[in-house]
């Protein structure tokens, strides 16, 4: 069944894929240059000469032979579902290909959906090369799952039209998440919300959406101790990636670290300030209340995910100058008592959470442990001195945010519907 197929452990075809990268460039920024990125850059601080600076930094991440950037092997069988990716060019896109190797996901068909400006390019996926095709009204026809990473308006227009045609969309974007008809679903923390979404069941199609990030990598933490005592105020300060910008963002903090190290004008396309060497508040838009989007995705998704609004929160977010995974420092009120080592023999028993906590050697989580890797990562557990008693946890968090803030999580979502 498809079910047994998509559960079964990895095996060595998961193993099997190939980076085709140019000797100077390192596997991961290899998987996260999009062929059609600097098309869409924008910048009104350029330094003089920075969009030709950063469009050769581009170039020679996203060179590729004709035979494609990317080739790998998942699990193809004749029972499987039709699946397509929507907006494959991307980084969560190229993360969505390699995912669905790693754990052998089944399907029968698969179709490469992109912008016009990438159509008729070529990837390699199982053995076979796909030409990517341009999405339309028509791209959906006969797919039963979707993995959608190509933005929010891409999301709203074209995900409501698949869902309609019989397809399964589990969308990456921001666009229906907090849509009270839309599960809004991180697979360890609350499957329940979409038990009715299965292929071959009652509902014909349907959209599922994917957590924010950072509340995915929070949530993988936290739900546990909810789980088990309550918690009543919950304060995050996050420290974000380049990632989370896109592959663009990416090879600019790359090409400003050399400026910066060579002595040259930092190139400022992507962000109107200095990244390399520098931290500063999260670029996502302000809101009246002084919070920024970003802020409140975590306090909304939150709610929705856990189902109560009986629970404060409040976030500030941070872009620091790290490649691919974020962190966060965690600060728990909780409605019950609740030791340091019964905090952690909890997180050693969840799925999807590994503990680095060794305050012996003072080592804890770090963002390139986190890298590449599944699970979320949690360390410096201990109580927070400025509360009384056992009601208040301190916690330091780490997740790759392409990984499961984003395709991980997506591709897990589509195993529940299998």
């Amino acid at each position: 069944s498809w079910l047994s197929h998509a559960s079964a452990p990895l095996t060595s075809r998961a193993k099997r894929h190939v980076l085709l990268v140019r000797p100077s460039i390192t596997p991961t920024m290899q998987s996260l240059m999009a062929s059609n990125a600097l098309a869409g850059a924008r910048g009104a601080y350029a330094a003089p000469n920075s969009r030709a600076k950063l469009n050769r930094r581009v170039a020679m991440s996203t060179r590729r032979p004709a035979a494609g950037a990317v080739t790998v092997r998942a699990g193809k069988t004749p029972d499987g579902p039709k699946v397509a990716i929507a907006g494959i060019s991307g980084a969560v896109g190229t993360e969505f290909m390699r995912v669905l190797v790693e754990r052998d996901f089944p399907y029968s068909e698969m179709k490469m959906l992109a912008s016009a400006r990438s159509a008729g390019k070529e990837v390699e996926f199982d053995g076979e090369t796909y030409v990517i095709e341009e999405l339309t009204e028509d791209s959906f026809d006969g797919v039963d799952i979707a993995l959608f990473s190509a933005g929010g308006s891409i999301s709203k227009k074209f995900g409501p039209l698949a869902a309609a045609k019989g397809c399964f969309v589990v969308d990456n974007s921001s666009a229906f998440r907090m849509d009270p008809d839309v599960p809004l679903v991180i697979p360890e923390v609350n499957p329940e919300a979409m038990a009715d979404y299965k292929l071959g069941g009652a509902r014909k199609g349907g959209i599922i959406a994917n957590p924010n990030c950072s509340t995915i990598i929070a949530l993988m933490a936290v739900t546990p101790i909810h789980r088990a005592v309550g918690v009543k105020r919950m304060i995050a300060s996050t420290y974000q990636a380049a990632s989370g910008a896109g592959a663009l963002a990416m090879a600019e903090l790359e090409q400003q670290t050399r400026d910066v190290l060579a002595g040259d004008p930092v190139t400022m396309e992507i962000f109107g300030w200095q990244y390399a060497f520098n931290l500063f508040s999260h670029n996502a838009p302000m809101t009246e209340n002084g919070y920024n989007e970003e802020e409140m995705k975590m306090v909304k998704e939150t709610r929705k995910i856990w189902g109560t609004e009986d629970v404060q929160i409040a976030a500030t977010c941070i872009r620091v100058p790290v490649m691919r995974a974020h962190a966060e420092s965690i600060n728990l009120e909780l409605n019950g008592e609740l030791s340091e080592e019964e905090a952690r023999a909890i997180l050693e028993k969840a799925p999807g959470v590994s503990l680095i906590d060794d305050r012996a050697n003072n080592k804890f989580p770090t963002p390139l442990d986190a890298s590449d890797m599944d699970d979320v990562y949690v360390g410096r557990i201990r109580r927070d001195i400025s509360q009384e008693g056992n009601n208040g946890l301190e916690l330091f968090v780490c997740g790759d945010q392409i990984k499961k803030g984003a395709a991980l999580n997506a591709v897990q979502v589509a195993e529940l519907l299998l």
